[in-house]
């Protein structure tokens, strides 16, 4: 089982989002939202892992009302892609009940908005094998993605990593600091 911390900063002064949603989970007039950005790291890949989360609620004029992080490691052999797809299973899992509120997830691996958006009915449909007939990988993570995501109002997006994303840069500094933290345990640090 992967170890996590968990932070929140309910004072946190709020800011303006860069980003707006254009298709899918769209609020009302007056309806908070939720925005999600997840990465993963491994240190070798395979090698011990790593995930970080940075979720927000925003008011319905894009102001951060409340922001918390989370982050955790593998230390058994892992990879980034299992990483990043536990990443975004805990900050789903982490929002409680289900309710109507619209949430954009952030990655920027394309597999995950890929799989999301298109290719998971096409794999279940198939009995979990891809388009060459070949089984998925890290079934047991979309299964957990897909009941983490089942009856919320999700869009799931793409964001080029390493590119100034604010969010997106601190998700990824927890997963590589959660990555070397598995690091020190293993190393007896």
């Amino acid at each position: 089982m992967p170890n996590t911390t968990d932070t929140t900063d309910a004072a946190i002064t709020a800011e303006p989002t860069t980003s707006t949603t254009t298709i899918g989970a769209q609020p009302h007039e007056g309806q908070t939202r939720i925005a999600i950005f997840v990465d993963g790291s491994c240190l070798g890949n395979p090698g011990l892992g790593g995930w970080g989360v940075v979720i927000m609620r925003e008011d319905a004029l894009g102001q951060v009302i409340k922001r918390r992080e989370r982050s955790g490691y593998e230390v058994n052999e892992t990879t980034n892609n299992r990483m990043e797809m536990t990443a975004a299973c805990v900050a789903l899992e982490s929002l409680g009940s289900v309710t109507d509120e619209p949430i954009i997830l952030y990655c920027d691996a394309l597999n995950i908005p890929n799989t999301m958006n298109r290719e998971l009915a096409k794999w279940k449909a198939k009995g979990w094998k891809r388009g060459n007939y070949a089984p998925v990988k890290n079934r047991d993570l979309w299964e957990r993605l897909e009941r983490a995501a089942q009856g919320r109002r999700v869009t799931w997006e793409w964001v080029r990593g390493h590119n100034g994303t604010k969010h997106n840069e601190r998700a990824h500094k927890l997963a590589k600091s959660a990555s070397r933290r598995a690091e020190e345990i293993v190393m007896g640090r």
